[in-house]
């Protein structure tokens, strides 16, 4: 049976992983082949020689056809490209929390009905899920003021006018896949709120399973704020309770991944555990007390009753999160087991939990948090059987931390390329307070009446918190490091397995040796005289990372996205990290605006860097806060590794003298080595471009142009474009976003020079590798274009790299 689970849950995997969608008739031909050979197995006369062997291809089919079906519904739930940018009206329901941010407030929004009709008269399809925001507006006109927006709570039903877009997200190396995460959350499309008068309340609740519990939870947020206030660590009881994550603040949860403590703060199976056993205790010993309840029902199902009833109110009222439901589904089955009065396997148990949690949610085999929780129980179950005694119940505690912190660091390593040095000791205290003091008493202080009990569990919080960020805050107290190749971190894997072996069994110590792999083999770089950029996928801003055999460059650290987050701490800086680069020798901003330079102070802060240039102004915060900041002018000239970097623009003259405009002040960068010549030209207007084909028009010649201001109409000019003569052109910018940019007059300027055109917003993260020599191959799987040198330059983009079946084409 375990075999043949284990058959299934890689092909639910393995479908996860395709390009493209196999058709229904593929899938049906499949179906009908796992049924011959389950056939075969079971029914003919010489079932039992093949029934081993069969049964686990059989399961393995069945898990591709079941996820392969599922898929196909889900993804055929969507909205039409002709319908996206579009008012449309329609009515629905809200099915969760409202979250608050700085703008406005999101919520889910599942659709009941829409009004509005396409141009050929044809009502407008709309996906079932939405997740829509709803931002401030703003009043035009001499008293322009920002109006209030409505109390949104879940189980309200609203008339609505929206505009929507089909789901998209930056796709990276080593990146958040944003599109699987709203895949596996069974939302559809995005979009705001439009201001429209037709936008109306039409029900204040409407009653379903969903809407109560969300109503309910809503009660529960509302209580704790009233109690708690803005007290900083108040989002950690609400995340206990209910779920609500998002309360929580950006820098807290950067202390809980340093000390590794971040699986306490979601809804863990611990928590979910404790409450079991916590209401199986109960239960049993108040119906052991009751002997006519003993007679109608045995005093060991009522407790398990009692027991699995209670996790599962905790996780309904949690949310319902993916780390509740997996251990909820666990207990289930051990709740079976008990009530039929059947021994079961640890490993059965621990299998027919997977078994349930992938036929009800194939894509949880996307979610890192499914291989960390089974490979954490698997783990206890693996060092805890064939034991003859056990020792102290410290020393066993201690054996299981050693053992979960030793097996867990391939796989961290693999998803988030670090893990936590200190988190056996934050664990070591953080385990029993979460899970025994202040989760406990925050479920109490969430009934009515006893809210004064959130008082103790605050404070016992605050006092743990102390501890946690003095641990984060440790310079030692988390190891990272690049992505490491697969097969380094399944020789770690099966090491660790081979360290936790039972003491005495000969040459344990081999198990460190398999770490080595894993930890030494850094991702490669390019040879001398080689040169590779990454213009990364960040949206409607810029950056680009420039890498030759020994040095690393960033041209520009991408746009702001919310007070907390930017390019720099969500995109540049994992990215970073994940090839392997520990150090900046140089950051180049190319001029102030926030879509350029947004993420540069958390790129400082992240790593070191020897150098910011830039043409800031002299006051600016960024220049205070790096090593040594150099002015960007023309002229300017290094190489690094056989490659040659130059300046183009600014003039010395214009930082002295600042014009108006700052886009007119962008750094222009070109980088060439024997084999061709890649131009960055930040957002250079029309007339730096006349100044720049006035001094050299000769030093704009280049192979592969990264488009001046995202495409703009103020730049490409057609002299400017034909003085570069580019055989690849690439525009950063961000989906459907609000310039239009590239915009089509001049894409189709670019195109009509025979320049082959790449979009991040189309393609996701642009690699281009320029080789040491004309002679040798450059690399990719994108568009390519001719070089100076005769060299094909080709542009690998990421979507196609890895391309999976979800992904916006």
């Amino acid at each position: 049976m375990r075999l043949s689970i284990s058959g299934f849950v890689f092909g639910v995997a393995l479908l996860q992983w395709q390009p493209a969608l196999p058709s229904l008739v593929a899938l049906g031909y499949l179906a009908a082949l796992a049924a011959w050979l389950w056939f075969v197995a079971v029914v003919l006369p010489q079932r039992f020689a093949w029934r081993a062997t069969l049964l686990p291809i059989v399961a393995f089919l069945l898990g591709f056809c079941w996820a392969g079906g599922l898929a196909q519904w889900r993804m055929s739930d969507a909205l039409a490209a002709d319908d996206e940018g579009r008012d449309i009206q329609l009515v629905g329901v809200i099915n969760a929390l409202p979250q608050a941010f700085e703008n406005g407030v999101r919520f889910n929004f599942r659709v009941e009905s829409v009004d509005s009709e396409t141009t050929a008269g044809v009502r407008v399809v709309v996906p079932q899920q939405l997740a829509l925001a709803w931002y401030r507006a703003w009043r035009r006109g001499p008293q322009a003021r920002e109006q209030a927006l409505p109390q949104l709570q879940a189980g309200q039903r609203w008339r609505l006018t929206v505009r929507l877009k089909r789901p998209h997200g930056g796709i990276n190396p080593q990146g958040f896949d944003y599109e699987a995460w709203l895949l596996e959350n069974g939302v559809r499309a995005t979009g705001y709120v439009r201001p429209a008068a037709g936008n109306q309340l039409l029900a204040a609740f409407v009653l379903d399973p969903v809407t109560l519990i969300e109503r309910l939870r809503a009660e529960i947020r509302q209580r704790f704020e009233q109690r708690l206030g803005e007290r900083p660590y108040a989002g950690i009881l609400s995340a206990l309770v209910i779920g609500d994550q998002r309360a929580i603040p950006h820098a807290q949860w950067e202390s809980f991944r340093r000390t590794g403590i971040t699986h306490l703060i979601s809804i863990s199976g611990l928590h979910v555990t404790m409450i079991a056993s916590l209401a199986y205790g109960l239960a049993g010993g108040l119906w052991r007390r009751q002997p006519r309840l003993v007679l109608r029902l045995p005093a060991q199902r009522a407790a398990v009753l009692g027991g699995f009833l209670a996790a599962l109110v905790y996780c309904l009222i949690a949310g319902y999160q993916a780390p509740a439901q997996r251990t909820l589904y666990m207990l289930l089955v051990i709740a079976l087991a008990l009530w039929t009065q059947r021994t079961t396997a640890p490993s059965r148990v621990l299998s027919l939990a997977l078994l349930l949690v992938v036929v009800l949610d194939p894509w949880a085999v996307l979610k890192p948090g499914l291989w960390l929780s089974f490979g954490a129980v698997g783990v206890l179950f693996y060092i805890g059987s064939n034991r003859l005694a056990t020792g102290h119940w410290l020393l066993e505690w201690g054996r299981a931390q050693w053992a979960v912190t030793l097996a867990s660091i391939p796989l961290l390593l693999m998803l988030f390329q670090q893990f936590s040095l200190v988190s056996p000791l934050a664990n070591a205290l953080a385990i029993p307070l979460v899970s025994f003091v202040i989760t406990p008493l925050a479920l109490l202080g969430a009934l009515p009446g006893l809210g004064f009990l959130l008082e103790p569990a605050y404070w016992v919080t605050d006092w743990l918190m102390r501890f946690i960020d003095w641990l984060a805050q440790l310079p030692w107290a988390s190891w990272q490091q690049h992505a490491p190749r697969p097969w380094t971190w399944l020789l770690a894997l099966a090491g660790c397995l081979w360290l936790l072996l039972p003491r005495g069994f000969p040459a344990r110590w081999l198990g460190f040796l398999t770490l080595l792999p894993l930890l030494l083999l850094t991702p490669p770089r390019p040879a001398p005289g080689a040169v590779r950029l990454v213009v990364l996928d960040v949206g409607q801003g810029q950056a680009v990372h420039i890498q030759t055999a020994t040095h690393d460059l960033l041209y520009d650290a991408g746009p702001i996205y919310t007070p907390e987050t930017n390019a720099g701490n969500r995109v540049i800086v994992p990215y970073l990290q994940a090839a392997g680069v520990g150090k900046l020798h140089g950051l180049l901003i190319s001029h102030q605006d926030t879509d350029h330079a947004g993420g540069a102070a958390d790129i400082l802060q992240a790593m070191p860097v020897d150098w910011l240039m830039s043409s800031l102004p002299a006051r600016h915060a960024l220049l205070t806060q790096s090593r040594k900041a150099l002015p960007c002018y023309a002229g300017q000239t290094w190489i690094w590794d056989g490659v040659r970097f130059a300046i183009l623009h600014p003039e010395a003259a214009q930082l002295a003298h600042p014009p108006r405009k700052t886009n007119a002040l962008s750094c222009v960068l070109s980088v060439s080595n024997a084999a061709g010549k890649v131009l960055l030209a930040g957002d250079i207007e029309t007339a730096n471009e006349r100044d720049l084909i006035r001094r050299n028009a000769a030093a704009l010649q280049a192979d592969v142009l990264l488009a001046p201001h995202h495409g703009s109409t103020t730049s490409s000019s057609p002299e400017f474009v034909q003085a570069v003569g580019a055989s690849t052109v690439i525009f950063s910018a961000g989906y459907r976003n609000r310039f239009n940019h590239p915009r089509p007059e001049i894409a189709a300027r670019y195109r009509a020079t025979g320049a082959q055109l790449c979009r991040t917003d189309a393609e996701g993260a642009l690699t281009v590798d320029l080789p040491a020599e004309p002679g040798e191959a450059a690399t990719g799987n994108g568009g390519n274009g001719q070089s100076s040198h005769g060299v094909t330059i080709e542009v690998a983009g990421e979507r196609a790299r890895h391309g999976r079946y979800w992904y916006l084409q």
